[in-house]
């Protein structure tokens, strides 16, 4: 009993500590607007500063509060299927069961040595772009990183709220920069009065303005991200599909990778609800969608394979992922109308 009570007291512990950046974030925001709303008092620019100020705190809420989605029933492990893995030794065979469990789940990518990927402790099949979070102990869908200043996971469930809370933050630092600035001035000239207001303006100037460099960088980095449809993690290491390692695999061109994290309808896109595409278990690929008996996709294989590219086996797609790739265009962007009706001809 003593060491599990040991280890639930560590746990708890670890907790706590987990929420310490939450809470200095949130003293930081607290003192801002005091200092902004109560000490500089500037009563023209009040109105944008609580509509910057409400949507910055409401996106930071969701990014912390809402749960990351774990991988569906059906990639997790059935008890024969579990008992049957653990009664074989070799690893070899091991694969071959999990080979046969994922033969009808949508499941491209592998691990560096061509196995399937699946996780002990949560005893599944990952999907892909499903990684394991130490910290939360479990299968994240789509995870980007663990974020200690929000003591969540990013990931599908979050990654547009988090996206708006750097874009709120970057925003709202600019803002407090930009109109703190003449006084800031007075300050150094002495044209300010000897007042408390004093120290809150020195330090209102030199905080938000500090946290604007760091949140430029950070902001413009996952916004190359969005684009290029890859995780932070991906970023770090390209995905793996089952004929080699493509770090554009998931890349469906700029508009759709948009898309794909803040949704279709472009009134959603700055409100931090939820509008993402898809479901978090499965995503189209550059070529996932390719008939292989087509005449197209024999040459689009060809031209792939002389561009040292892999052709992927084609699998159905999910009614979200279909209505993304057929919404426009997708693999005859690149042709004109005058190509097309030539060949037409």
């Amino acid at each position: 009993m003593a060491p599990s009570g040991s280890r639930s007291i560590k746990r708890g512990c670890q907790r706590v500590l987990y929420w310490i950046p939450v809470l200095f974030i949130a003293v930081i925001v607290a003192w801002s607007y005091y200092a902004y709303v109560l000490q500089l008092c500037i009563v023209v620019y009040l109105l944008a500063y609580h509509v910057i100020f409400l949507m910055f705190v409401w996106a930071y809420w969701q990014t912390i509060f809402t749960k990351p989605m774990n991988p569906l029933k059906e990639f997790h492990l059935s008890h024969s299927d579990k008992e049957l893995l653990e009664s074989e030794n070799r690893g070899e065979s091991q694969q071959e069961i999990l080979r046969r469990i994922a033969k009808d789940l949508p499941i491209y990518t592998r691990t560096n040595s061509g196995a399937i990927r699946y996780c002990d402790r949560c005893q599944l099949l990952k999907p892909d772009r499903c990684h394991h979070c130490s910290v939360c102990d479990k299968c994240i869908l789509k995870m980007d990183h663990h974020c200690p200043w929000v003591n969540n996971c990013v990931g599908f469930s979050n990654y547009k709220y988090f996206m708006l809370f750097l874009a709120y933050s970057l925003l709202y630092c600019l803002f407090v920069t930009a109109t703190d600035l003449q006084y800031f001035i007075k300050f150094w000239t002495k044209g300010l009065p000897d007042t408390q207001a004093k120290f809150h303006i020195l330090f209102l100037f030199f905080s938000a303005s500090m946290f604007s460099v760091s949140l430029a960088s950070l902001f413009i980095y996952h916004c190359w991200l969005v684009c290029k449809n890859r995780s932070t993690l991906e970023a770090v290491r390209a995905p793996v599909f089952r004929h080699g390692t493509d770090k554009n695999g998931f890349s469906l061109g700029v508009s759709k990778n948009f898309r794909q994290v803040f949704g279709d309808e472009a009134k959603y896109w700055p409100v931090p609800v939820f509008s993402s595409l898809g479901d978090g278990c499965s995503f189209p690929t550059c070529l996932v969608n390719m008939d292989p008996e087509s005449p197209t996709s024999s040459n689009s294989a060809s031209k792939s394979s002389a561009e040292g590219r892999h052709q992927f086996p084609s699998k159905p797609l999910r009614e979200s992922q279909s209505r993304l790739l057929t919404s426009t265009p997708s693999w005859a962007e690149n042709e004109s109308a005058a190509d097309k009706e030539r060949k037409g001809n």
